[in-house]
């Protein structure tokens, strides 16, 4: 009988992780798919209610500036009351945030909706990889971010033929906001009913079994002395500059540089968040294999960079240039694992909620502050800029995650 408990044992933790794994990326898939809750459709709101890229980037703004000030407080959050009631209340916000969008009858309304998403988005980091490192075992952590990963692009690529193909089919984006409603509804139940799954009041911390004991007595803001928090705070604050500008105006430029049918363009961003998938597919092998993480960052990163540089420069023919634009998400997306991996090497033990949630809002201040210069440009005319100005800040972000690896380095010798 012992010997049947033992030999089942490695398969019941394996089924239990890829669980864990499976509905956390289901999760994180929805607050992704919210982040473009509103930007494919921004063609249908300049025809109903005569809004300007700028203004429409100040929606990006909005959910950004909300879901980074909510993320940064929503890591004490979890510290303190557990992630999975965090992560229901989020799905919650979702669902309220489609419903308002599809009633929204001018640029208030759409500003409320941008809120209530943002709300919603602000506290998945920190909920996410709490449950991720406590209910999945250390074999499977490099896989899990690795899936989580693939789970936010899969949000960011569905979420445009989603709502583009209801609104063409159905003739209201109205409706197509309503649906988003429903796909949080979907996922918020699912949840619920497994809720024993993602309950982090369970398990252990897989990186800090040893320390725990001592860090306990440390202040809660001790964390912020750290300067590799920093540091990965401007990691994400400069590659999300990048994401930012591809995400809410590539179709656009596109369009615009090359001649190419809004139609064309607009599933280009689908593209890009496809290719980062497989790119993250790819890095979770990478990340078990490489000790010196910021290298890989950098060569997947500068790769992308200069298929983005070619781009704006206007001399690829009009799908080549398309096709170039989707697949520099490759790059940034070999990238991802290998960046969560080098910030959980940088969170102290007992502070990993607060640690990804003050990190991760680098990404809400980047989305919040480029939108609109991003938007800016385009307004001016400045359309190569797009694409010059997101290799430009990928560049910035791979002297960041040196800079992050030389600080763990240091901290651990």
């Amino acid at each position: 009988m012992a010997s049947t408990l033992t030999a089942s044992t490695p398969a019941a933790t394996a089924r239990g992780d890829y669980a864990v794994i499976s509905l956390i990326g289901l999760a994180h898939g929805t607050s992704h798919f919210f982040h473009m809750l509103l930007p494919p459709l921004f063609p249908a709101f300049i025809r109903d209610f005569g809004l300007s890229y700028s203004q429409l980037g100040l929606l990006v703004t909005l959910f950004f500036v909300i879901s980074g000030v909510g993320q940064a407080a929503g890591g004490f959050v979890v510290d303190r009351i557990g992630a999975r009631p965090v992560l229901f209340a989020a799905l919650a916000c979702f669902i309220t945030a489609g419903l308002a969008a599809s009633v929204a009858s001018g640029y208030p309304g759409l500003l409320l909706a941008a809120a209530l998403a943002g709300l919603g988005n602000s506290p998945f980091h920190p909920a996410d990889f709490t449950i991720l490192n406590k209910r999945v075992s250390a074999p499977r952590l490099g896989h899990a971010f690795s899936v989580h990963g693939i789970s936010g692009n899969l949000g960011w690529a569905a979420a445009p033929v989603f709502l583009i193909g209801i609104s063409q089919a159905s003739g209201s984006w109205r409706l197509a906001c309503a649906c988003a409603a429903g796909v949080a509804a979907l996922v918020l139940l699912l949840l619920v009913t497994q809720r024993e799954r993602v309950d982090d009041s369970r398990g252990q911390w897989a990186h800090q079994a040893a320390g725990a004991a001592a860090v306990a007595a440390e202040h809660p803001m001790a964390f912020l002395k750290l300067p590799s928090v920093w540091l990965c705070f401007s990691f994400f604050f400069w590659t999300t500059a990048a994401l930012s500008a591809i995400q809410s105006f590539a179709a656009p430029a596109l369009s615009r540089l090359y001649g190419l049918p809004l139609s064309t363009t607009a599933f280009v961003v689908t593209g890009y968040m496809l290719c980062g998938a497989a790119g993250m597919l790819a890095g979770g092998f990478v990340v078990a294999r490489v000790q010196q993480l910021e290298r890989t960052i950098a060569l997947a990163m500068a790769a992308a960079a200069a298929l983005l540089l070619l781009v704006a420069s206007g001399w690829l023919p009009p799908l080549v240039a398309a096709a170039a634009a989707a697949l520099a998400g490759a790059g940034t997306g070999l990238a991802g694992p290998s960046r969560d991996m080098l910030i959980k090497r940088a969170a102290p033990p007992g502070a990993t909620g607060r640690v990804y949630g003050t990190v991760y809002s680098g990404l809400d201040v980047g989305f919040a502050l480029s939108a609109p210069v991003f938007g800016a440009l385009l307004d001016g005319g400045h359309t190569q800029a797009i694409f010059a100005g997101a290799a430009a800040t990928l560049m910035l972000g791979i002297g960041s995650a040196a800079l992050v690896g030389a600080s763990v380095r240091q901290r651990l010798k």
